[in-house]
């Protein structure tokens, strides 16, 4: 009997490694499908973009002002889009960051059970409403209270786009921030108690040091939503061709005239590489976004690890 007992749990632990086994291999096949995924998209952004600097130098695509896809020989300078794109990043950061941060706060270390389980589910249902909608949304009523609190002819402008994008990004926000917040562990909330010190200094000085990587992944999760989001901006930026660094004026970013431009480029034409160019732009501007955020957690791992 105690033979079979013992081959039984010999035979429990050889499945067990199978199935850890298996579990490997399957995290180990996404990541590769990931990262080829990944590198099937840059390869494509050159194949399709490369050929636009055959009639544009790369220092007059990136620095020129003029976007004349249909003169003869076209033009294409983008400087004017990527001054929107920041800009418009910026303002939705700017209104994104401190609501996001400070309602992830409030749910994870003030607000009752209760009031979490119920409000939680509402933020995240916001992340799901169509880009198109809030496109409706922000023509139905921001543009209009934009154009009246500024006194400006129009209120499509790069600060209405800001507006929406910050919408857009605060639920992703909110929702990675708290769950970095929730997992911090009680110990350090209760050794933080024991030494006098209060609740907002609790958070302030354990909690949120302590899940400053979730947090800073979430920033940088709704920064990449902000830029690369398409059908909002279209609708509610303006879409003016122009050079503007105040966002009161109407503006067209990157994306926007991805979205704007590609049906009627023509395949394989010097408007078609140019629109791909953009979006290799996009790109590599993303990654140093992703670089630039990696930098600073590496920092704060060095900072807490003393």
């Amino acid at each position: 009997m105690q033979d079979h007992t013992i081959i039984s749990k010999a035979h429990y632990r050889a499945g067990l490694r199978v199935r850890e086994k298996v579990i490997e291999l399957f995290i180990l096949c996404n990541g590769i499908l990931v990262v080829a995924v990944l590198i099937g998209i840059l390869v494509m952004l050159l194949i399709e973009g490369i050929p636009a600097f055959s009639q544009t130098s790369v220092w007059d695509f990136f620095t020129g002002t003029k976007w004349y896809p249909v003169s003869n020989p076209p033009t294409f300078g983008i400087f004017t889009f990527f001054i929107s794109t920041i800009v418009v990043t910026v303002i939705a950061t700017i209104l994104a960051i401190p609501l996001g941060v400070g309602s992830a706060i409030y749910l994870a270390e003030i607000a009752k059970p209760k009031i979490r389980e119920t409000v939680k589910p509402l933020i995240e249902l916001l992340a799901g409403i169509p880009s198109i909608v809030m496109g409706v949304i922000g023509l139905a009523l921001v543009t209009t209270v934009v154009r009246e609190a500024f006194n400006l002819n129009t209120g499509l402008c790069g600060l209405t786009a800001g507006i929406m994008l910050a919408f857009m990004s605060v639920p992703i926000v909110v929702s990675i921030s708290e769950d970095a917040l929730s997992t911090v562990p009680k110990e350090f909330r209760e050794a933080s108690y024991a030494l006098g010190a209060t609740k907002w200094q609790t958070i302030i000085h354990v909690c949120v040091p302590a899940a400053l990587s979730g947090i800073t992944a979430a920033i940088m999760l709704g920064i990449g939503r902000a830029i690369g989001e398409t059908m909002t901006v279209l609708m509610v930026a303006g879409g003016a061709i122009a050079l503007n660094f105040s966002p009161l004026e109407p503006m067209r970013p990157m994306t926007a005239v991805i979205a704007a431009e590609i049906n009627n480029a023509v395949r394989g034409g010097a408007q078609y590489h140019a629109l791909f160019a953009i979006g290799l732009a996009l790109f590599i501007l993303t990654f140093f976004v992703n670089f630039a955020a990696d930098q600073v957690l590496e920092r704060q791992r060095r900072k807490f690890a003393r």
